[in-house]
């Protein structure tokens, strides 16, 4: 994993209304999703937001374990 890369957990609500997108890089810490498509879209933005430095996504399950791991690389070219 390269040092520039963004690193984001995906994980369940405790009150079961989606997920919370979380990460240093984001300004307030976390995005909270709540549609039936949660995930995929907190994947989504987590991949385009960090398309210039890659990014690693993680997504967790209730208990905590990790049950998915994304590797995105960035598109950001050197001249």
């Amino acid at each position: 994993m390269s040092e520039a890369q963004h690193v984001y957990e995906v994980r369940a609500r405790k009150d079961r209304r989606g997920v919370d997108l979380i990460s240093d890089v984001l300004p307030f810490g976390r995005l909270r999703y709540g549609e039936q498509n949660a995930v995929s879209n907190a994947i989504g933005y987590a991949k385009f937001y960090s398309r210039s430095c890659g990014a690693v996504i993680r997504v967790f399950d209730e208990v905590g374990n990790v049950i998915e791991t994304h590797e995105h690389a960035g598109a950001f070219k050197e001249w």
